[in-house]
């Protein structure tokens, strides 16, 4: 019979981030204080965009799903993480791990579509704001959600399949903080060149089309808003770049990880842009939308209002 502390040797160990010093220590509770404000700014903004009635709109319906992506992200991530650091040498089963890769990949892989969904919904409102409340009715929203939480189940599933399927017949100790895929393909004993290529193929879907589809939105955008007025021209203006510098943090962390073969990783580099995507874009997709936009600015300060005559009675 196994004791306690004994692992199955078909246990993984994950490295962790940071080693158990006082230093490190600190840089740990950083982490954790930037992971409670990005639950707490991304849950602020998902209850403002419900109660709010001015921001029942397409724009902001994407916006609370883009939210609750980053709440899911962080909360894969940074709980085991956390665990780790305080007891080092902690295992995951293979079982935990892939749920981790196919959780991790299906909130990632709908964060990328989900951007391209954004990018034609401001497109359409912009370029065709006639055809807006057609083109993008209550129905269309919800089908084009559930296609984004489709295709990248399926998508996510593929690869953590393939992924689980590897044979792991070395070193069991990942050199990351969670389970993610290209530190995973170092601890295979076998050829990964065709899983090289399927990841390859399924980040062109995943990555390139849907950045090509925003390049080609905002391209017409931008040739919409050099003939409206000055006032229209800042109010899209503002709207855009806020979403251009969530799409350009996103996909410049996630393709820089994901389209490189396996040999160009490094253990430290690679953690450091995962750190990026998993903890630092989620804290601040929120802050970017909210401080530079009125509407959501104006139902802060309602709900504020409303707490403060709440607690006055």
């Amino acid at each position: 019979m196994k004791s306690g502390n004994e692992t199955s040797s078909a246990d993984f160990i994950l490295l962790g981030l940071l080693s158990r010093t006082n230093v490190h220590m600190f840089s740990m509770a950083m982490i954790l204080l930037t992971f409670i404000a990005a639950v707490s700014g991304n849950t602020l903004l998902i209850l403002l965009i419900k109660v709010d009635s001015s921001l029942h709109t397409p724009m902001y319906f994407f916006l609370s799903q883009l939210a609750f992506m980053d709440i899911c992200q962080t909360l894969i991530v940074v709980p085991k993480m956390a665990v780790d650091f305080l007891t080092p040498g902690n295992p995951i089963s293979p079982a935990g791990c892939g749920a981790q890769i196919f959780l991790f990949l299906t909130m990632g892989g709908a964060e990328c579509l989900l951007l391209a969904v954004m990018a034609y919904d401001r497109y359409v409102a912009i370029c065709n704001p006639l055809q807006y409340p057609v083109l993008l009715s209550k129905r269309v929203c919800l089908g084009l959600t559930g296609g984004v939480w489709i295709g990248t189940c399926v998508d996510a599933l593929i690869l953590t399949a393939s992924t689980m399927h590897l044979p792991y017949c070395g070193s069991k100790k990942i050199n990351h903080f969670f389970c993610e895929v290209p530190a995973l393909l170092k601890l295979s004993c076998s050829d990964t060149s065709q899983y090289e290529t399927l990841l390859f193929v399924c980040s062109i879907v995943m990555f390139l089309i849907p950045s090509f589809t925003i390049l080609a939105s905002y391209a017409r955008i931008l040739a919409a808003v050099l003939r409206m007025n000055s006032t229209r021209q800042q109010k899209a203006l503002v709207t855009c770049s806020s979403h251009l510098t969530v799409v350009g943090m996103f996909y410049g962390a996630a393709i820089f990880m994901y389209m490189r073969p396996s040999s160009y990783h490094s253990p430290v580099q690679d953690k450091i842009v995962a750190l990026f995507y998993t903890i630092v874009t989620p804290v601040l997709n929120p802050l970017i939308y909210s401080l530079r936009n009125r509407d959501v600015l104006g139902a802060l300060r309602k709900l504020v209002g409303k707490c403060r005559a709440f607690q006055q009675n």
